[in-house]
């Protein structure tokens, strides 16, 4: 079990990696918090020759993966929100967000996990904020988050790596990556069923629309 931990830990741990994990963190379904910031501070602390880039990387990443999320959220609008976001979250969210904040809240984006950010982006793309102000904000605060962490993994990347030959730093990376799994599952059930019963919902409000348009047509 160990060894196929670290077999996926070792694919995250390449410049395609860095990329997939910023994407899938803005992601609807992956959940591992924290998980792009350990993987980017991880690549720096190796080859910190590199940190600017994997900088770069993780951001590109990241940014896109918000962009795909922020594109469903103006798809669905605020009404097909529900489907994806929990009723009582979705407004307290809905009254932090308006329609010309795209730009503030592409600014939460330089806070790290558990800050849950992804709902914001739904949101703000739901609700009609302007999506190059949002992105280019975004793409600002994740330069600026993922920068300092490569920089402060270059500037003590030796300490990292002997901790990462520690017993210590493979159990942790053990517990990482099953609640990624655990986390992940949980996730993609509760959108699952959200959307079932949003489905459920929707279908009975049409059955007795025409029940009723029915019986208005043809009344006894």
């Amino acid at each position: 079990m160990r060894a196929f931990f670290f077999s996926i830990l070792g694919y995250f741990l390449t410049p395609v990696g860095i990329m997939l994990m910023g994407f899938m963190d803005a992601s609807l379904v992956f959940f591992l918090p924290l998980g792009i910031d350990f993987v980017v501070i991880l690549m720096a602390a190796r080859k910190p020759e590199w940190f600017w880039l994997y900088a770069v990387l993780a951001t590109i990443g990241s940014v896109a993966g918000a962009a795909l999320t922020f594109w469903i959220g103006k798809k669905v609008g605020e009404h097909g929100l529900t489907r994806f976001i929990d009723e009582r979250r979705l407004k307290r969210i809905s009254r932090k967000v308006s329609g010309g904040a795209g730009a503030s809240v592409a600014l939460l984006a330089i806070i790290p996990p558990p800050f849950p950010f992804t709902p914001f982006v739904m949101t703000a793309g739901a609700v009609g904020c302007s999506a190059w102000a949002f992105l280019g904000t975004l793409t600002a605060m994740r330069v600026i988050r993922f920068g300092i962490e490569t920089a402060l993994a270059r500037r003590y990347g030796t300490g990292i790596i002997g901790w990462m030959k520690t017993p210590s730093f493979k159990f942790i990376v053990g517990a990482f990556i099953a609640l990624a799994l655990i986390g992940t599952v949980i996730s993609a059930i509760a959108l699952v069923r959200s959307t079932r019963r949003r489905a459920k919902s929707d279908s009975g409000g049409a059955l007795r629309s025409r029940r009723n348009a029915r019986a208005a047509t043809n009344p006894r």
